[in-house]
């Protein structure tokens, strides 16, 4: 009998479909063995793309708070039908996932589709991920899911340029080189070779074996633990909290205060970031053990 694979994702720019196409190819090349479904999230109310002016940066409560928007039905097909696996491609706006993400996660559909089942989460993200994959682990949780692997793809530029060069994708569409910035995103030999996390899950799920899924996926390059960037996110977090309740709370100020914040978080990456970043080298030595606990669980599948 057919084991049935449900693909779940949503792509602005297309990285992250070309992502999770590729990952899925292993089970698209054995039809005879897999029943592959591709379920593209959709927005009742999208968001534009490329963003103009300051539209991204108004997302910015919302997004961090977990604010859900109306998403279009799943097919009946798809409410109908049990899934053997759902590979769950997700991406990260202010270091939670993105509200097309949230909102399917918070809509009646999910449960439906993910209780007891396994999920294999993908992310493709500049690269800041893991604290966002920690609210999404509550969420899988909450739905009775079973998180059985986790692949995250990111920019490999250093943190400044890859600023500048989402910056410039986001707002112009432009994801080639210009000038001096590189391309953006996550590389395209990197998406290519994605194809090879596919072939470990399908040889895992054909053994019945997901329960060792996750190991040997952090083994071949699924998940990279930058230590000084969890701390920004820790950071952040502390931050972003303050300014989403202050926006939200003050809606008559809000275009104001959503100016200000623009310019806080552009401070923020230019001139607190290089700070924490000294201290966490100066700290290195005295928390070096409790840096390699915290990775060790971060690449991990299990939540605290």
């Amino acid at each position: 009998m057919k084991k049935n694979i449900l693909v779940i994702y949503y792509s602005q720019t297309g990285q992250l479909e070309d992502i999770v196409k590729n990952i899925a190819k292993p089970f698209e090349a054995k039809k005879e063995e897999y029943d592959i479904t591709f379920y593209n999230i959709k927005l009742k109310e999208d968001f534009p793309f490329p963003w103009p002016g300051d539209v991204f940066f108004n997302t910015f409560p919302e997004s961090y708070l977990q604010i859900p928007k109306e998403i279009y039905p799943p097919s009946e097909e798809i409410l109908n039908k049990k899934y053997d696996l759902i590979l769950f491609g997700y991406q990260v706006w202010y270091l939670t996932p993105s509200i097309p993400i949230i909102s399917f996660l918070k809509s009646g559909y999910a449960e439906r589709i993910l209780k007891d089942t396994p999920v294999v989460t993908i992310s493709g993200t500049r690269n800041m991920w893991m604290l966002s994959q920690e609210k999404l682990k509550v969420y899988l949780r909450d739905l009775q899911a079973q998180l059985v692997g986790n692949i995250a793809l990111v920019d490999r530029h250093d943190n400044y340029t890859s600023v500048l060069t989402i910056l410039r994708w986001l707002t112009t569409g432009q994801k080639e080189k210009s000038g001096i910035l590189p391309a953006a995103g996550i590389s395209h030999a990197e998406i290519t070779g994605s194809v090879k996390y596919g072939e470990i899950i399908e040889r895992h799920i054909k053994n019945n074996d997901l329960n060792s899924l996750q190991p040997e996926l952090v083994k071949n390059g699924a998940i990279e633990i930058r230590a000084f960037l969890v701390r920004v996110e820790k950071v952040g977090n502390k931050i972003f909290t303050v300014w989403s309740n202050l926006i939200i709370k003050k809606k008559e100020k809000r275009p104001l205060l959503i100016k200000f914040f623009k310019v806080y978080l552009m401070a923020a990456i230019w001139i607190i970031s290089p700070v924490v970043l000294v201290l966490h080298l100066l700290t290195t030595p005295i928390f070096w053990f409790k840096r390699q606990k915290q990775k060790k669980y971060l690449q991990g599948i299990n939540l605290k």
